[in-house]
């Protein structure tokens, strides 16, 4: 045993002499990547680890942080019902606005790479602006205002479906649904133009070829052709697809209120947002950062080992 442990110290001794040279041969290299690994290392590594760091602590920004240990988990999962209920309702969001955002990207990316090139990039333009515009929610409230002047109370006033209207962003029975309508259209973003992207990039030879192998219509051709190279595009939309579904925190905010009627359309992220920069409970706030942090990268590697599967 000591003579393995003494042989595998050996190896790696020298496979770290190995990439010291390396690095000092690729200095220039290395002088390049330097401004964009500080700022990275700045601006997301030290924020992820003050938080998690946080996380154990009582702290409420005016007075040093007192170690508490896994208190703040502990009150998160069995004392606080208000977060339980922020989780359902982030989860309801991601799995129903997730997938069916990320598929419609791929779907409507597919159809406007059809198009030619002209009317394709207007319908790109058409496509990603609900992603870009800023207060893009404000016309489904105008939309779905609670008084008779509402377009859609008026349509069902006229239509004789109901007799008064109805108060679509304080009733929690249509809270959610609505909130994830207008999520889900602006779900179009960066994801459908990488998908765009890669569709673009996708070479017309390796059709001719799939063709001769016996590719038969356009379904075996889009699982055997143009998936299998689209999987870097497909992680990087399934990721974007992940963050937006998990971060949502604007529209229901702006739509409903802070907080919503019975905390119907509070999630994880109003909920920090409540205790971070209203309560300024920072300790507490980073334990909810830290469980979504967390959640995030599990549901994230779930969906790239599902990814990893396309078109083997």
């Amino acid at each position: 045993m000591k003579e393995y442990l003494k042989k595998y110290f050996i190896l790696r001794r020298h496979e770290g002499k190995i990439v010291l040279k390396k690095m000092k041969q690729s200095k220039a290299c290395y002088l390049f990547l330097a401004p964009y690994a500080i700022l990275f290392t700045v601006f997301y590594i030290l924020p992820v680890c003050s938080s998690i760091f946080f996380s154990f602590t009582d702290y409420n920004i005016l007075e040093p942080p007192k170690f508490v240990g896994i208190k703040n988990y502990i009150s998160l999962i069995l004392q606080d019902d208000i977060f339980l209920t922020s989780i359902k309702n982030t989860f309801l969001i991601a799995v129903i606005t997730g997938p069916l955002g990320y598929i419609a990207s791929f779907i409507f990316a597919w159809l406007i790479n059809e198009l030619p090139r002209w009317i394709r990039t207007i319908a790109i333009i058409i496509f990603y602006a609900p992603s870009i515009a800023g207060n893009v929610y404000v016309i489904f409230s105008v939309f779905f205002r609670g008084d008779a002047y509402g377009y859609v109370n008026a349509l069902l006033i006229d239509m004789g479906i109901i007799n008064a209207p109805i108060l679509w962003f304080t009733n929690p029975d249509y809270m959610l649904p609505i909130c994830m309508a207008v999520i889900l259209w602006m779900s179009l973003g960066t994801g459908f133009l990488s998908f765009v992207a890669g569709l673009q990039g996708v070479d017309n030879s390796q059709f001719e070829a799939g063709y001769m192998d016996g590719v038969k219509n356009r379904w075996q051709e889009l699982w055997y052709i143009t998936l299998p190279n689209m999987k870097p595009m497909l992680m990087f939309g399934a990721v974007m697809a992940i963050t937006q579904a998990f971060g949502v925190c604007d529209v229901t905010m702006a739509l409903c209120g802070y907080p919503s009627t019975d905390y119907a359309a509070r999630t994880v992220v109003t909920h920090l947002f409540d205790y971070g920069f209203t309560r300024f409970e920072m300790g507490y706030a980073s334990a909810i950062a830290t469980l979504l942090f967390l959640i995030m990268i599990l549901c994230n590697k779930a969906i790239q080992s599902l990814l990893r599967r396309v078109g083997t």
